[in-house]
């Protein structure tokens, strides 16, 4: 890898907001974690990552999180009242989305043109209701 794009990733940081909640070390380095690990275990290079933390007024955590890489943007959602289980949670959505995007080219896809064509014999008509 070039050493233009070592730095980059290494000064790419995850942004990340609080509603109603402040944003602890604890909370910070557990979202970057999970982006990096996302980074690491997919080989891929995300572009921009932007994470957000609310407190529910019932209690609730919801995070949200959006990842940008080259192929597009996937984001992902999850809401309990583990603030630390919902950033597990979230984090095996974007897996999965970027695992779907990721793979996305090698998918296949059934068109009309790969259809099997069933061929029936041709019936005279005529000859049908002559008999």
């Amino acid at each position: 890898m070039p050493n233009g794009a070592r730095e980059r990733k290494i000064n790419m940081k995850v942004e990340i907001t609080g509603n109603n909640i402040d944003i602890t070390p604890g909370i910070r380095e557990r979202i970057e974690g999970k982006f990096k690990k996302l980074e690491d275990k997919r080989n891929l290079d995300i572009i921009g990552r932007h994470a957000s933390v609310t407190k529910r007024a019932n209690g609730k955590h919801k995070v949200e999180a959006q990842a940008t890489i080259a192929g597009g943007k996937v984001a992902a959602s999850a809401e309990q009242e583990d603030l630390f289980g919902a950033i597990r949670e979230m984090y095996q959505k974007l897996e999965r989305q970027l695992d779907k995007l990721q793979h996305k080219g090698e998918a296949r896809r059934a068109t009309h043109a790969q259809a099997p064509v069933i061929e029936e014999p041709e019936v005279d008509l005529e000859e049908e209701y002559e008999q």
